[in-house]
């Protein structure tokens, strides 16, 4: 199954079952509203706080996803997940709640195709037979760790971003009808000295860019591979980085269509985000909800998503450490019917 030095080419292609995205009140007024299966009106959902808030969402992503197939808990193998808050504990919790065997991971804003990866290779391996993949962020809980509490009220710089509310989740199987799985290539680690936390486009793009060449090279394709080539949250400033930096490498990215979960889910026109979404959240919601709908209906045949992370803490900033990036990519197809119909 290694494909070159750092993917995996999956034969037996997993498949994705179902999927639950749950978002709040700001993104269910971006463009991608009706593709999400819960949107809040209330940010808080009835907790205490932002932190039980982000757990509830992410709760109810995995519950809608089993929901859809028609299974319970007892009869998924793994759950596979992680977020942005210290020691994952959105994620510890509600597997606390959800009761499954559980493999915690830490990855950023990279953790939605991190845990959609491992969980393909479980599967196509044979170590489990379904297993759940999710994440989630919470733009107030994110931004009280990381920077300043959105009860201070603090002014931003346009090259920041604004942290999704929202939780996706996905059910993965060795069988069944649905978007199949084909890839997965793991990433690198690429620090290129950026220490601003709020320049997360910058520190990200370079490993973005590292990752998807290195999925070229190991699998012997190019853009044109793809109907389309999303990076998880760069936003603006990333995006644009990237963007020269493919052109300054000479990858083609002409060939395909080249876009960012972060600049998709907000309505720039209408929404003050400075350059656009991030968060574990952010791939996620636009994955599990937007874009695998697109290869359910064969809008899409072949997609390619690259999830980005910048893996500091607030305690590595103080110290003044400059903050690694990380992208992890997952090549998505549609469903067998869809690909055999059209031929």
């Amino acid at each position: 199954m290694l494909k070159g030095h750092q993917s995996w080419l999956f034969r037996d292609k997993p498949v994705l079952l179902t999927s639950g995205t749950v978002v709040g009140p700001f993104e269910g007024r971006g463009p991608l509203a009706n593709d999400f299966d819960i949107v809040h009106d209330d940010s808080l959902v009835g907790q205490d706080s932002w932190e039980k808030a982000e757990r509830t969402y992410l709760e109810e992503a995995a519950k809608i996803a089993l929901q859809k197939a028609g299974m319970t808990q007892d009869q998924i193998s793994f759950y596979i997940g992680g977020d942005l808050m210290n020691q994952i504990t959105s994620s510890s919790y509600a597997a606390r709640t959800l009761a499954m065997p559980y493999i915690g991971m830490f990855g950023a804003c990279s953790t939605s195709m991190e845990s959609l990866a491992i969980a393909s290779y479980l599967i196509s391996t044979g170590g489990a037979k379904h297993a759940l993949a999710g994440t989630c962020s919470h733009n107030s809980s994110a931004e009280k760790q990381f920077r300043y509490p959105t009860e201070y009220g603090s002014q931003k710089p346009p090259y920041a971003q604004y942290t999704v509310t929202g939780a996706g989740a996905v059910l993965v199987a060795s069988e069944g009808d649905g978007p199949r799985v084909a890839a997965a290539t793991i990433g690198r680690v690429v620090d290129m000295g950026i220490t601003d936390p709020f320049n997360m486009g910058a520190a990200m793009a370079p490993a973005a860019v590292d990752t998807i060449i290195s999925h070229f090279r190991d699998l012997g394709v190019g853009p044109d591979h793809y109907d389309l080539i999303v990076t998880g949250d760069l936003a603006k400033v990333g995006y644009e980085l990237a963007s020269d930096l493919f052109h300054k490498h000479r990858i083609p990215m002409h060939k395909t269509r080249f876009r960012d979960c972060g600049m998709m889910i907000y309505d720039y026109d209408k929404q003050m985000v400075q350059a656009g979404g991030s968060g574990c959240g952010c791939s996620a919601v636009v994955t599990y909800g937007h874009l695998l709908k697109k290869l359910r209906e064969g809008e899409l045949r072949r997609i390619l998503v690259v999830a980005t992370g910048a893996l500091m803490s607030p305690l590595a900033l103080q110290q003044s450490e400059s903050i690694p990036g990380i992208a992890h990519a997952v090549a998505l197809e549609a469903p067998d019917s869809i690909l055999e119909k059209e031929g």
